[in-house]
């Protein structure tokens, strides 16, 4: 089956995911983690990329993020792949690629999905056995909760919509991402960051597919109904 175009629409907020091979991990030390948040900050400011939130994982990124144009996340991914990856290899003395295959993403509608997958995305490294979401140095969490400032983040309407004061925001955001998501939400999510599906709602959908022929959502499972042949005479 023919691979689907990504889906990407100016002004909308996308869920990004690369994936490096399992054998061989994205970031070796720290050193390698902040190089590529430099690299990310910076070619999301030079491409009009809003990036609300992230997580550096040793074999995954994941990012919440807003493009201007329709063409900014793609230019922007382009931008750091070319960037860490060239660095990367100079300073541990290796050649090659370091990506499975091309970065996955989606357009989802603000509510009620940002929250929800800026969860999802800030709680993943306890999926991994990490330390808890808001203590991993790695993600946009501690930035949520107050902890730390990160200059690069651009907070989202929806988080700013927790509360009238930075505080209420932080605390609300901080007790939201104390609770789990629900199985359903999670394969929701994953289901659309993978395949490249629109997460959002039927009237969100509906106006996103006025602005392309890309399918946006997977196909009925099973075959098509037959049409009942005619009487016979």
């Amino acid at each position: 089956m023919a691979r689907l175009p990504r889906l990407s629409v100016g002004g909308l907020p996308h869920m990004i995911v690369q994936r490096g091979f399992p054998a061989q991990p994205l970031f070796v030390d720290d050193d390698d983690r902040r190089l590529f948040l430099a690299k990310l900050a910076e070619a999301a400011r030079a491409q009009h990329v809003a990036v609300h939130a992230y997580v550096l994982l040793d074999a995954e990124i994941q990012l919440l993020a807003t493009p201007k144009d329709a063409s900014g996340i793609g230019r922007m991914m382009q931008s750091i792949g070319r960037a860490y990856v060239a660095a990367f290899n100079r300073r541990h003395g290796r050649s090659g690629t370091l990506w499975q295959a091309r970065y996955r993403a989606c357009v989802l509608e603000g509510e009620p999905f940002f929250i929800a997958c800026m969860r999802y995305v800030e709680a993943r490294p306890l999926h991994f056995g990490h330390v808890d979401a808001i203590d991993y140095p790695w993600s946009s969490a501690a930035h949520h909760v107050g902890r730390r400032a990160l200059p690069f983040i651009t907070e989202h309407p929806m988080y700013w919509h927790l509360g009238n004061t930075p505080f209420e925001r932080e605390a609300v955001y901080r007790s939201t991402l104390e609770r789990a998501l629900t199985q359903h939400e999670i394969h929701q999510i994953e289901q659309a960051a993978l395949k490249g599906w629109a997460l959002g709602s039927d009237r969100f959908v509906h106006e996103l597919g006025k602005h392309t022929d890309r399918r946006l959502r997977p196909l009925p499972r099973g075959r098509p109904a037959r049409r009942h042949a005619a009487s016979a005479r």
